[in-house]
């Protein structure tokens, strides 16, 4: 069920574009001028979870979750961006909120000392539920008929909750017969909020005088509390139509939190389908 999903959100972008009424040759490039311009973009992200979650209470796990598996087993979320420029200057605004889940299992087969065989069924369940938030002014370096970039300053807060089910079943035997069982349940949580300021670049690229472009975002930073480092890159290709854009990029966000944080290393990255509103 996932793999579909998964497959059809990559055929989305293309048949959003057969289906969009054709219009006279776009520029998609942002004019820069005295009058505010805005644009909303509601997104879809494929997200894929690679890396270790800490609870801070003995239990550490190593998550990845693909991004087919994270769309079948995503239990909610909201991902808007938005962005609002005058001259130059401008100030933006992106905001994800996701909850994910895995659920893998292992069994296990041993032999005590006094001959009784244990058979033990493990299932833990992570569950990793974030909020991202980034605000960020911008201003314009570089403007030309085919190159638009953005220098970024600002700031990224992130919140996220790991909980972790742990179920573990031991069944013994002796000579093939039963000799008792214990069930253990574990359920240690772990919440961390962390604001860093971040630097980086943003803009695009046209393809050849064309409506066709190859939008791009970088930014990096570090700060105190319970984050080391953080970065985050996305780059795609994008269409510009009369009413706004479509565009469908690669995109990547990294988190590398101290000892007593609950993300230990971890990459949120996937596929990123959205489409600009501009007013």
């Amino acid at each position: 069920m996932g793999s579909k999903l998964f497959a059809i959100f990559i055929l989305g972008f293309f048949e959003a574009i057969a289906i969009v009424p054709a219009h006279a040759q776009q520029n998609p490039m942002p004019e820069v001028s005295q009058s505010w311009r805005f644009s909303v973009t509601p997104y879809i992200w494929a997200v894929g979870v690679n890396g270790t979650v800490n609870t801070n209470d003995g239990i550490s796990k190593t998550t990845s979750l693909s991004p087919s598996n994270v769309i079948s087993d995503i239990r909610g979320g909201l991902m808007i961006a938005s962005e609002a420029h005058h001259g130059n200057w401008g100030i933006g605004l992106d905001f994800l909120n996701a909850n994910l889940g895995s659920q893998p299992g292992k069994t296990a087969t041993g032999t005590m000392p006094n001959g009784v065989t244990v058979n033990a069924d493990l299932s833990t369940k992570a569950n990793l539920k974030d909020t991202a938030i980034t605000a960020v002014g911008m201003y314009t370096l570089l403007n030309t008929p085919s190159i638009y970039m953005d220098g970024v300053f600002g700031a990224r807060y992130i919140s996220s909750t790991v909980t972790i089910n742990a179920n573990l079943n031991l069944t013994g035997t002796l000579n093939g017969q039963y000799v008792g069982s214990k069930n253990i349940i574990r359920n240690p949580s772990m919440t961390t909020n962390t604001t860093d300021p971040i630097i980086g670049l943003k803009g695009r690229y046209r393809i050849a005088d064309s409506a066709w472009y190859l939008p791009y975002y970088a930014d990096i930073g570090s700060g105190g509390g319970s984050n080391n480092m953080t970065w985050q890159a996305m780059f795609g290709v994008g269409r510009a139509y009369g009413w706004g854009d479509l565009t469908l990029g690669y995109r990547a966000l990294y988190y590398e939190m101290k000892s007593s944080g609950s993300l230990q290393k971890v990459t949120f990255q996937g596929l990123n389908l959205g489409a600009t509103f501009h007013f």
